[in-house]
Formats: C-alpha cells, structure tokens, sequence
C-alpha cells in the first residue's frame, strides 16, 4: 500500500531504557495527531517491546529507527536495527521473568513479522487496524437483498402481543445467614 507523505513518521535512536519512555511519548503525540487515539495503548506497548528486544539483543549497537505509518485500514509500526539476526517467538515458562514481548506483540496486533535487510540489520513490525476499520458502516449494519430476492422473503412479520394481566412476581422471604 501507498502512504500519504503525512502519514509517516520515523524516529532514530538509541535503544536505552530511558529512550524507550521518549518514544513511547512521541508514538502517543504522533497518533493524537492523525487522531487515533484508540490505537495509543496498543501502539505504545508494541513498540516498547520491540525496542526492548533491541535492547537486550542487538548486536553489535543499539541504534535503531522506529517507523510509523498510516495505511488506509491500518497503522503499521516498524523497528529496524543493525543486527541481522531475526527474533524468535518462544513460549516461555510460567516462572520466567522475562521472554514474552513477542508473544504480547503477536496477541495484541492484527499481524507481526520479521525481515531481513541483508548484512545490514533486520526490520520487526506489526499492524493494527486503523478504528475506522473495525466499525461497520452503517450501511453494513442493515440486512441486504440479493438480486432478485424478493423483500418478504426476507423479512417475518412480529405481532407485539400485550400481557392480559399486569403479572408480578411476588418478592421472596427475606433470609438472614446468621443462624438463630
């Protein structure tokens, strides 16, 4: 998909814990703006696993370049680093402390990969979709006629049928839990 020059943001850094918050910020801003703020939550843990993992595995720098782009039906968030080694999803232990970022990524996107860009380093990225995406037109929200189908085929007259008498139930005794 093409982008619109707009809809494009790209950020260089270096991985470090206390860049990460900054990027985290920058996301947040970035998405107010082109106003999708539904996606921020999502966004912003998503890209903080990913710089995590480049912090805690990049090699032979930290640096790295968070990418951010509006598609027409979804946001797509990238990391590239200069390490050429791709990530790999692992289940981790119920007592590990860590080894779940990727899991988390793949559980909160719509889709998540991982590519190589030769001996130069590799781009992590996942996508979500954009909230008007996920609404339903209003359009979508009423039944449609196939062609030559014909409307009471369709669609079943309801009666609404008043009660014949006002039947209440009668309230139950109430009951205490303390014996005696």
């Amino acid at each position: 998909m093409i982008s619109h020059p707009s809809r494009h943001c790209a950020v260089e850094l270096q991985a470090l814990p206390s860049r990460i918050g900054q990027v985290r910020r920058i996301v947040s801003a970035q998405l107010r703006y082109w106003h999708m703020d539904p996606l921020i939550d999502r966004a912003s843990l998503g890209v903080t696993e990913l710089l995590s993992n480049v912090h805690r595995h990049a090699r032979p720098d930290k640096t790295c370049t968070v990418e951010m782009e509006l598609l027409l039906d979804r946001l797509k968030v990238s990391v590239r680093d200069r390490d050429p080694r791709l990530p790999v999803l692992e289940d981790a232990g119920l007592l590990a402390t860590c080894g779940r970022g990727l899991a988390m990524v793949a559980a909160m996107s719509e889709s998540w990969g991982a590519l190589p860009e030769g001996d130069s380093g590799k781009v992590v990225w996942f996508t979500l979709p954009t909230p008007s995406a996920t609404v339903p037109t209003v359009w979508d929200r009423y039944p449609r006629l196939a062609a030559g189908e014909r409307a009471d085929h369709r669609f079943t007259q309801v009666a609404l049928v008043e009660p014949a008498e006002d039947h209440r139930p009668e309230p139950a005794p109430a009951r205490s839990v303390v014996a005696g």
